[in-house]
């Protein structure tokens, strides 16, 4: 490998006219070092391939299903090999993007070689959570150390291992994770370098990425966070999607200042990480979106630093609990709309709260942040659920990150993330007893669990909601709207939703839904793409797994999945759908280690080919699958639609991506 002014004195000497594939082969081969060589394969020390935990997982699927995930945990291990890395440019030979570390580390896995928290529902928070459960604590140490590493070298996280993402930051979880460790360790020596790097890496946040917001509604004046950046170029890593995006022919031309400006909020928002269509891209407005979930996790992130000192610095846990409860207060008055039983994140551009429901909605109650509307009664409090009671009996799979359909990415339905499950659950946790006594409440007659979510919550019809594809074992005409909607109910429980206990209330039944419908949804994708178990789970025969795309192949953890299908990753987006995955695995073996008791068998639906398309008298499509396509997903055609697609897109462009 070469140094950049080599690299392109090398590309200089090529003739244009007759180049060859051949020759541009061999010049990268000679003057660049292949992808991924600057890590390498890790010890695990302390790994333990029958975890304490698995003790109280009591089917026997589930549990020999954690104990393979658990034993995927050697594989993500990375270190550095030095071998490969470069003598820093101008005084070595060569230059390189890498920023090494200093201690081994999980990768996530797929295209993610490199350590990362990537995005605000982090990898690393994610992949914590489990290796905490598989007692992986000096990992994790050693996770920690690195990350402390990077504060002390550049004053925050970067949202990756190479010197381009050092213009974009990653949401502040490393006080969260710290504070997870010495909860579970009982390792206060860590505090000695971890509380310094907590001050630093809080401090970089507020100078930053803080901006002063009035609010319209009483007038008060707060400071609350953002995603912003200093960019006006394509990112490195995808600079010629971003360059033909911005010459897209069939798009109006642009100036070199729109494009400037264009390029930043790419950055930008990929450090918020929606993933869009050309359209989508150009229209961009990330800088002006306040986002509840960042919000919530800065509050959080006090709180927990505040706990952290406890009675040694009285002064310093003070001020930080003021910091939280000035973010508590902008939250509120900002974001949370008492009408609509929910949080929305605040937009500069209109001055206004968004309308757009995303799962960013369930992050305050996450980090404590209970709306007094909510803590007045059991029926606010469950209606600022309700609408998670509404996938559990209306979707095969789990909650996806928000309902809008027709976008083809991968933040939008159907696809659905393992931490915002996580997520979820733990809001549910949060609530206070004495708003969860009461039983799971039921629809009135003739009306189905969409007509239990506050109105306008979701700013969309009950007809407007994405359809489910359904199977044709199940014998069930799905409709969509009415009972016929909630197509997974079950006698006190949902499909893949775990059986219903006696006098269990409301938010436990939600979490238990929950935390099996996670466990099936990763399970049977598994399945599908070729897992398998000895005694307990045969693999599929190569003719339906010629259905996945997965012959030869022995079971993928994906980075996604689908709402609609719980034996079905995601799709959509800037890349294809990755493998690995850490997120996915630390999400699996938290659920199991912490709900082992109630989880059941996943039922998994066969694989066989799509038999047909039917169109209702009202323009509905219904689509009746007896197959799941995974890895290809052959059912993104399959959603069914009952919106007024031209509308939707007019009011999405308003609000979620409104220009300035």
């Amino acid at each position: 490998m070469f140094t950049g002014e080599k690299q392109c004195i090398d590309f200089a000497k090529f003739n244009l006219s007759s180049v060859t594939e051949g020759d541009i082969v061999t010049f990268e081969d000679v003057d660049f070092l292949g992808e991924g060589l600057e890590l390498e394969g890790a010890e695990l020390p302390g790994f333990n391939a029958e975890p304490p935990f698995l003790n109280n997982i009591t089917d026997p699927l589930v549990k020999a299903f954690a104990q393979t995930v658990n034993g995927y945990w050697p594989i993500l291990a990375r270190q550095v090999n030095q071998s490969a890395l470069c003598s820093i440019y101008p005084d070595g030979e060569c230059e390189s993007t890498f920023i090494p570390l200093n201690h081994s580390f999980i990768i996530p896995g797929g295209r993610f070689r490199e350590q990362c928290l990537r995005l605000s529902w982090a990898d690393s928070f994610s992949i914590i959570q489990g290796l905490l459960k598989s007692g992986l604590n000096d990992t994790v140490n050693l996770t920690l150390q690195d990350f402390m590493d990077k504060i002390r070298d550049f004053g925050f996280i970067p949202n990756g291992g190479r010197t381009y993402y050092l213009d974009r930051s990653q949401p502040p979880l490393f006080v969260h994770m710290l504070y997870d460790y010495v909860t579970v360790t009982g390792d206060t020596s860590i505090l000695e370098r971890g509380l310094p790097s907590a001050e630093t890496e809080l401090a970089w946040w507020a100078n930053n990425r803080t901006l002063q917001v009035t609010s319209p509604y009483t007038r008060q004046t707060y400071s609350m966070a953002h995603y912003t950046v200093n960019n006006t170029a394509p990112r490195p890593e995808s600079y010629l999607d971003d360059y033909q995006t911005v010459h897209d022919p069939t798009l109006p031309p642009m100036t070199d200042t729109e494009a400037y400006a264009l390029y930043g909020e790419w950055t930008l928002g990929f450090e918020a990480n929606p993933q869009l269509n050309n359209l989508g891209l150009r229209m961009l407005n990330v800088r002006n979106n306040i986002p509840v979930c960042l919000n919530s996790i800065l509050y959080k992130a006090h709180t927990l630093l505040a706990k952290l000192y406890g009675t040694s610095s009285a002064t310093a846990a003070a001020n930080h609990l003021q910091i939280a409860a000035d973010f508590r207060a902008g939250i509120l008055d900002l974001m949370w709309d008492a009408s609509k039983l929910a949080f929305y994140d605040f937009n500069l551009t209109s001055n206004s709260r968004n309308s757009i429901f995303t799962a960013a909605t369930f992050y305050p109650v996450w980090s404590d942040i209970i709306p007094d509307e909510d803590l007045a009664s059991q029926e606010n409090a469950f209606g600022y659920f309700a609408v998670v009671n509404t996938v559990m009996n209306r979707y095969n799979g789990t909650f996806p990150v928000t309902f809008v359909d027709w976008t083809g990415q991968q933040w939008d339905a159907p696809n659905a993330w393992p931490p915002h499950q996580y997520i979820i659950i733990k809001a549910l946790e949060a609530l206070p007893a004495n708003l969860t006594t009461n039983g799971l409440p039921t629809p009135g007659s003739g009306q189905s669990t969409y007509n239990l979510i506050p109105a306008g919550q979701l700013n969309f019809t009950e007809a407007q909601l994405p359809g489910q594809p359904y199977h044709d074992e199940q014998s069930v005409n799905m409709t969509s709207t009415g009972p016929g909607s909630d197509v997974n109910t079950l006698n006190g429980t949902v499909v893949n939703g775990g059986n219903a206990t006696s006098g269990e209330d409301w938010a436990a039944t939600l979490i238990r839904e929950m935390a099996n419908r996670y466990v099936t949804s990763t399970l049977c994708s598994w399945h599908a793409t070729g897992g398998s178990i000895p005694g307990l789970l045969p693999q599929l025969p190569p003719a339906q797994l010629n259905l996945t795309g997965s012959i030869n192949n022995t079971g993928s953890m994906y980075e996604k999945f689908s709402n609609l299908n719980v034996d079905s990753s995601g799709f959509g987006g800037e890349y294809t759908v990755q493998t690995g995955f850490g997120w996915m695995n630390g999400v699996l073996l938290w659920a199991t280690a912490m709900y082992g008791q109630p989880l059941a068998t996943p039922q998994c639906p066969s694989l066989a080919p799509l038999v047909a398309v039917e169109s209702s008298t009202s323009g509905a499509v219904s689509v009746r699958v007896t197959a799941s396509s995974v890895g290809a997903m052959v059912v993104t055609v399959l959603v069914v639609r009952w919106i007024d697609a031209d509308v939707k897109k007019e009011k999405l462009a308003d609000e979620r991506y409104e220009t300035t």
